[in-house]
């Protein structure tokens, strides 16, 4: 938790400092009279996970016991085993997203939208949602692919049809919508269907009621909904390809996963997840060169396309050491080694031109780099400050002087707890 009394740069980099980012939590109080403004958002930004002035209410320590209560429980249920052994990530991308998705499903029985890219993990997020939903009676989950319905069989496929309703049907049909009574239906790739099959859900999911095809009483039905897509249906409104008042009824709550390549501090530790996954008897070690192919690769399949290539190097690896060069497959070598140097090349320029436009002076961009690298550096080494400081070039003791001055200049305009 972190009092303040005014707003300044110190302490936005002492909350970006603390927090990692983002990761760990913080609580920015400001002191009675404080005047907090857009401000609030830079603390946010910053990493903080709230913030308001200690007198906005009757009770503030009632307000901040319950945030912290709320939090607890959320990263609690991130670090254990149902999601650390399924949805593998400790970069702030990855738990923001988690949070938001923990957050929805525990707590409120709300519509849920996944959106992202091919190969995020949307469907291993919808099935996180339906185990951790509460309903005392919750039943089972339901999975619909809308890319592989077609079109004529559609009303058959989500409402079920009658015995003769059209030929071929020789027996009663339950739908999507009654074999997910009481549980979770999963719409994967909902921004697939067509704009007529979407106005026939729509009271469906607005009013819990259906008829079979070629029935004429009403079925009920109460299941909560998830979809997840990978187009961006902002566009498609605007573009007349799918219906607004639909997309609003299925984004009560909404989380967006992160492509790999904004999550690159995951790649490696995913490498090793699914190494032990294919390989359960074989350490998970690779030698430096297989460790920096796998942080240069693009991935255009996002995890999905990461899992491919360790599953090729895992067939051709074979003895107990640690996987190296000779096992990745020829098609998947790249054509040029990478050379060294190339992070400080046009990305640095580009970020340094930024900070130069929006007045910041050649100590704060120093300044900043340099607590972005031991921010970064720490937190992939698990706070071991002895391996961070190794990777950083420098000692213990200087890294642990680097951090204590941080925190001072982020204390200096008011009183700090964590």
């Amino acid at each position: 938790m972190c009092f303040f009394n005014q707003i300044s740069s110190h302490l936005l980099d002492f909350i970006r400092l603390e927090s990692r980012g983002g990761v760990e939590r913080i609580l920015a109080v400001a002191a009675p009279g404080t005047r907090i403004g857009d401000g609030a958002w830079l603390l946010l930004q910053a990493g903080a996970s709230d913030v308001f002035r200690w007198d906005h209410s009757p009770q503030p320590e009632l307000e901040i016991a319950a945030r912290f209560e709320r939090w607890r429980f959320v990263d609690d249920t991130i670090a254990s085993p149902l999601v650390r052994e399924n949805l593998v990530g400790k970069s702030k991308a990855w738990i923001s997203a988690l949070r938001r998705t923990v957050e929805a499903a525990a707590f409120t029985e709300a519509p849920v939208l996944i959106t992202g890219e091919s190969g995020t993990g949307k469907e291993l997020v919808a099935r996180l949602i339906h185990t951790l939903d509460t309903r005392p009676e919750k039943r089972d989950l339901v999975v619909l692919d809308c890319t592989t319905i077609v079109p004529e069989l559609s009303g058959s496929e989500f409402f079920g049809h009658e015995r003769g309703a059209f030929t071929g049907a020789v027996s009663a049909r339950d739908g999507a919508f009654a074999r997910a009574d009481m549980g979770t239906l999963f719409l994967d790739e909902v921004g697939d269907l067509p704009l007529g099959l979407q106005a026939e859900l729509l009271r469906v999911v607005q009013e819990h009621s259906y008829k079979r095809v070629g029935g004429n009483q009403w079925q009920q039905t109460r299941f909560r909904l998830v979809c997840a897509t990978n187009r961006d249906l902002q566009q498609d409104q605007a573009e007349g390809r799918f219906r607004r008042d639909f997309y609003y009824r299925i984004a009560g709550c909404t989380c967006k996963l992160p492509p790999l390549r904004e999550r690159t501090e995951d790649i490696l530790p995913l490498a090793e997840f699914f190494l032990r996954q294919l390989r359960p008897d074989h350490e998970a070690a690779m030698d430096e060169a297989v460790r920096e192919y796998l942080l240069q690769q693009t991935y255009a399949g996002n995890v999905r396309d990461l899992k491919q290539i360790v599953t090729r190097i895992s067939h051709r690896h074979v003895g107990p050491g640690p996987v190296s060069a000779g096992d990745i497959a020829e098609e998947d070598r790249p054509a040029v080694p990478p050379s060294a140097g190339q992070w400080n090349g046009a990305e640095l320029e580009a970020a340094v031109r930024r900070a130069l436009a929006g007045g910041a002076t050649l100590k704060e961009i120093g300044q900043a780099a340099s607590a972005a690298a031991i921010r970064i550096v720490t937190a992939e080494e698990d706070g071991n400050l002895r391996r961070a400081a190794q990777r950083l070039g420098i000692t213990d003791r200087a890294l642990q002087m680097r951090r204590a001055a941080q925190r001072e200049n982020g204390m200096a305009d008011g009183e700090a707890i964590a």
